[in-house]
């Protein structure tokens, strides 16, 4: 204070009318984000909140027209970016914020997100359960779309070898990850189904964050997912993971390893039921024998020879049909399984090179760059070319050429 200068005296609406212009020419619009706090809402369909952080809060109100349009709603303790405008209320004193607009924030951002795009893609229908397929008993081919160097291959490799599955695994790589991750994946998978290249089609990752694994939750991917032909697996992340392709896919598994282990079950449990039913008959005959010998034991030793052949006779014959019948079984496996491979032999003759070459056709190539010759003027004069035979080779020169007319 500078000596004998007075200071100019405001009343209390004029110094917050100051304090208000003040705020609201230099401050302006902001954008800010905080976590919602006491939250209400009027009668007149106004929402008033407090946004806070961890040292400071701020006062703020979202008009009713402006509400309305929310796509979301606001709770306590959710993290919220608003947009809007810095103004003061004066009545009380205090400065507020008016929202003109507000999203979830981070991670809820997403969730949001992702809960739209789960709508509309279920009102589609693309998640209903009438178009879950069962998948296929006993695979021999599958489609493994992930990336070649993750854990989640890795997992599934150990899990196959580990059961001596057999199967035939066709990873198509692609990225997991990132911003071309989806068009990657969503390529891949319509490839797949394309050439046929699995009978079921396994989708699958590591763990990682929600942003990590959002690729699976991208539309193309959820799409080609549903349009695929064949059955499909999806394992992404983690059992408490979700990806959106996990509502489309026919078959939800919570890890990689958890997929491997879907995919080879069939042949555990069909190999657990022949040992099953192997035991039980062991134990049947094991108990009918132990039942013929307390009735033989029974017998004095006269009319022992004579009991028994008429206990076990029944047993004999039993045991002679089923005999019969197993070599009848057998024997129909045997010349079934020959029939079918002579007709793979004969079908594997047929396309077989060789085989054509033996029906008097030959190949001719051109000695000096060594490709196939299929027409006579592929050939230049004096030209040196091989021509290959069932059996043998000749090298010859090309004299002159003849149109097919001259034939």
């Amino acid at each position: 204070m500078v000596p004998g200068h007075a200071l100019k005296a405001y009343t209390v609406s004029e110094l917050t009318e100051l304090i208000k212009r003040t705020l609201e020419m230099q401050v302006g619009e902001v954008a800010l984000e905080g976590e919602i706090s006491n939250l209400r809402t009027s009668g007149a369909g106004h929402i008033y909140f407090t946004l806070k952080d961890e040292s400071a809060m701020i006062s703020a109100v979202m008009f009713r027209g402006r509400a309305a349009r929310l796509a979301f709603e606001p709770e306590d303790g959710m993290l919220v970016r608003v947009r809007g405008n810095i103004s003061v209320y004066a009545k009380r004193g205090n400065y507020q914020i008016i929202v003109e607009g507000m999203e979830i924030a981070g991670e809820g951002r997403i969730l949001a997100l992702l809960e739209e795009r789960k709508r509309r893609l279920a009102a589609e229908g693309l998640f209903d359960p009438e178009r879950k397929r069962p998948l296929p008993m006993l695979p021999q081919r599958i489609a493994v779309v992930t990336s070649p160097t993750g854990a989640a291959i890795r997992d599934m490799l150990q899990v196959l070898g580990r059961r001596n599955a057999g199967l035939h695994l066709v990873i198509l790589p692609t990225a997991v990850q990132g911003d071309t991750a989806a068009e990657q994946i969503a390529a891949q998978i319509r490839r797949a189904d394309l050439h046929k290249l699995g009978e079921v089609v396994v989708v699958t990752r590591g763990g990682g964050s929600l942003e990590d694994l959002l690729p699976f939750s991208e539309e193309p991917v959820v799409r080609a997912v549903a349009d695929c032909s064949v059955p499909v697996i999806s394992a992404v992340g983690h059992e408490v993971d979700t990806a959106l392709c996990d509502y489309a896919a026919d078959y939800r598994a919570p890890t990689p390893s958890a997929a491997a282990e879907t995919v080879t079950a069939p042949r555990e449990e069909l190999y657990r039921r022949v040992m099953s039913l192997g035991r039980e008959i062991a134990h049947g005959f094991t108990r009918r024998l132990e039942h013929a010998r307390d009735l033989v034991a029974r017998f004095h030793t006269e009319n022992l020879q004579r009991e028994f052949r008429i206990l076990i006779q029944p047993y004999q014959l039993r045991l002679d049909d089923a005999k019969e019948e197993i070599t009848r079984e057998m024997r129909d496996r045997v010349r079934h399984a020959g029939h079918r491979l002579e007709l793979a032999r004969r079908r594997l003759e047929a396309v077989s090179p060789l085989e054509i070459l033996q029906r008097g056709f030959s190949v001719v190539q051109s000695e000096r760059s060594g490709a196939v010759i299929t027409r006579a003027e592929d050939l230049e004069a004096e030209e040196l070319f091989r021509v290959r035979f069932a059996q043998g080779a000749v090298r010859a020169r090309t004299e002159e050429h003849l149109s097919d007319e001259e034939l």
